[in-house]
């Protein structure tokens, strides 16, 4: 990664050329002495947990340490995502929605600023409290409050929101709701089922009453200009990103998810030749659950308010089973609002497809990778998991919370990987994650509930910290080898994201940033600048970070965090390696100028 911005190096050239050499030394030894003052000093924070212990942050006079500061944004800014901006929605269609899909600014616009809080902002209150209840000023949105009342997803009392666990489908409750559901999939009551998806998510209610029936879900919804649906999720501390199902698949293996859900979603499941319900039948496991509450679901009884006929509504069900048999789906379940249909457990229906010419949804050809999900187009067939894996499929999947520690099958799918590597990996992460804690003892604590491993490779750190009242979102390089298929088969969850762009977020979302060498291994494709504004932006004030990197990136990586307004300080690993140094990290709590 870049480490000196274009115009202070040739500022520099230039120097170089016209000052005479005495005087060039005499400057650069009151630089040298300026930079030490800025780096070993104090700098206060309002929270300032890091400065507690450990060493200050000796920063050293390399040409990578030159001293970075990066200005405020305008408070327009405070919900800033940068590749699913709502400014530069006019200049993508509206075709499928594609507006709402990721588009990334190119370098020359990203923006070289720190996002402010909204004015007000005040620490998140703190799990399981948050389930119930946020800071209003923290999510200022009242377009939910107003337009979804009747609903109960949420109301505005004083200074805050609460979630009564209303939705649509669910009048009297998302407990009850899920009762029912269970009710329906027994699976769901003894650790068969693990990680589960909510697209169309609402304000993840839904996946939020699943965290207390030990089901981790991904709650997805698109960005808009109103509701802040994610934002909501993230701010309650229920895992949640931003996505939609529209020309590109989500940013999920195949066979990864064991349960799927939609209540009243609004998704064209049967549209476009049923690309969108073959993009849930990839990210599926083989025996998972599609659970559809909602439209054309108990047309008999609710078509009435659909704003519809009869006729219609039966149509529209029939066609939606006649979509789902054709790709391998049987209904497994069915009462009141709420169908449950189940992905073939194993290959033999595939088969006939395969022998069908006239098969529509075709079965997919060899050339579309089955783990491809990084920009990659939605095309209208049928992925079929691999003949090879044997023991992929739920039922063979060992229930929670064996599975954790159980050697997935598709560990050896990725380069160099077996049964002992990976229990090698499990053992370093305890190791290293109760060295940790040593370090920075708000993990545990109340303090820290959302965390994200930015560069993770089998999970091994959300593993170790599994006990902890956290979730971690495990994220894998689209560049790196292929390993989130295992942390989904542990029954952990995560995404593939490429850090020279901006993450599916809102800003202030995550209390717990780690980086285990990811600066080394991206350095020849990201400026390092970019990548720490990024994590500024998605790291809550008075948040944490915790950097894992080379010796020789450690003091840049400082001297860009103080330009960040971060207070830091450097700690030897666990095993004390000199190749290898600790970043500990905090966020200041600051307000916008504009607002003072």
């Amino acid at each position: 990664m870049k480490y000196k911005d274009d115009k202070y190096e040739k500022a520099e050239r230039g120097s170089t050329k016209i000052l005479p050499k005495t005087v060039l030394l005499i400057l650069l030894c009151g630089l040298s002495f300026y930079l030490g003052g800025l780096f070993c000093g104090n700098n206060k924070f309002q929270v300032n947990d890091v400065a507690k212990s450990g060493a200050s942050l000796d920063v050293d006079n390399s040409p990578q340490a030159n001293s970075v500061s990066f200005p405020e944004c305008s408070s327009d800014y405070q919900d800033y995502t940068p590749c699913t901006d709502p400014r530069k929605w006019k200049k993508y269609g509206t075709h499928r929605l594609t507006f709402m899909e990721r588009h990334c600014p190119p370098v020359f616009d990203r923006k070289q600023c720190l996002v402010p809080p909204p004015n007000g902002y005040k620490s998140p209150i703190r799990w399981p409290k948050s389930k119930n209840e946020c800071w209003y000023r923290n999510v200022p949105y009242d377009w939910i409050n107003k337009q979804k009342s009747n609903q109960h997803w949420l109301k505005k009392e004083g200074e805050k929101f609460i979630f009564p666990g209303g939705g649509t489908m669910f009048p009297n409750g998302v407990s009850a709701y899920v009762d029912l559901m269970q009710d329906l999939i027994p699976e769901m009551k003894d650790g068969t089922i693990r990680t589960a998806i909510d697209t169309g998510c609402g304000v993840a209610s839904w996946g939020g009453d699943l965290l207390d029936r030990g089901i981790l879900t991904v709650s997805l919804a698109p960005r808009d200009n109103h509701e802040a649906q994610v934002q909501f999720a993230l701010e309650r501390g229920i895992p949640a990103i931003l996505g939609i199902i529209s020309t590109q698949r989500l940013p999920f293996p195949s066979n990864s998810f064991d349960m799927a859900h939609c209540s009243r979603c609004l998704i064209p499941w049967t549209e476009f030749g049923g690309v969108y319900l073959l993009e849930i039948h990839r990210i599926l496991r083989p025996g998972g659950f599609w659970v559809l509450s909602g439209p054309p679901v108990n047309y008999e009884n609710r078509w009435k308010g659909w704003d519809t006929t009869v006729e219609e509504q039966r149509s529209n069900y029939e066609k939606l089973q006649d979509l789902l048999s054709s790709m391998c789906f049987k209904l497994y379940a069915k009462k009141d609002d709420i169908a449950v249909w189940q992905k073939s457990p194993d290959n033999t229906c595939y088969n006939k497809l395969s022998n069908d010419p006239d098969a529509y949804p075709p079965k997919c050809d060899d050339s579309l990778e089955a783990d491809s999900a990084w920009y990659t187009p939605l095309r209208p067939c049928v992925v079929v998991p691999s003949p090879k894996l044997k023991k992929t499929d739920l039922e063979s999947t060992p229930k929670w919370p064996e599975r954790l520690h159980s050697t997935p099958e598709r560990v050896s799918d990725v380069p160099g990987g077996n049964g002992g590597l990976f229990k090698r990996d499990s053992s370093k992460w305890k190791t290293r994650a109760k060295h940790y804690k040593k370090l920075l003892p708000a993990i545990g604590s109340d303090k820290i509930r959302n965390v994200m491993d930015m560069n993770t490779g089998y999970g091994g750190l959300a593993s170790a910290l599994v006990d902890d009242p956290l979730w971690v979102m495990n994220v894998v390089s689209s560049y790196a080898a292929n390993t989130l298929p295992v942390v989904f088969d542990r029954g952990l969850i995560g995404t593939y994201h490429d850090w020279c762009e901006a993450f599916s977020t809102y800003p202030r979302t995550y209390d717990l940033l780690h980086v285990d060498g990811l600066f080394t291994s991206e350095s020849q494709r990201c400026e390092m600048k970019y990548v720490m504004l990024e994590m500024d932006r998605i790291l809550r004030p008075n948040g944490y970070a915790i950097i894992r990197e080379s010796s020789y990136f450690a003091d840049t990586i400082a001297s860009v965090a103080k330009g960040l307004r971060w207070s830091c300080r450097k700690e030897q690993t666990e095993s004390e390696s000199e190749n290898e140094k600790l970043l500990i990290c905090q966020k200041k709590l600051w307000y916008s100028s504009e607002t003072k």
